[in-house]
């Protein structure tokens, strides 16, 4: 995810959330406590790896398989 669309993906990873909690039947206050949960575990992910748009991108899977040659 680039730095310009940040703020989209982050906001349809949390009407995702959003959306499976109350299919779910989820009170108010625990759709509240995943979406803070959610947080905190992007959070994390963005600590580890403040840019992963920088990340080396792999186009095609490797095609290394014996059996790929028949």
């Amino acid at each position: 995810m680039n730095k310009s669309n940040w703020k989209v993906g982050l906001r349809a990873k949390l009407e995702h959330l959003v959306d499976d909690c109350v299919e779910a039947g989820a009170r108010q206050q625990d759709v509240f406590d995943a979406i803070i949960k959610e947080i905190g575990n992007l959070r994390a992910a963005l600590e580890r790896d403040p840019d992963p748009a920088d990340d080396e991108v792999i186009e095609e899977p490797s095609n290394d398989w014996p059996a790929a040659d028949k």
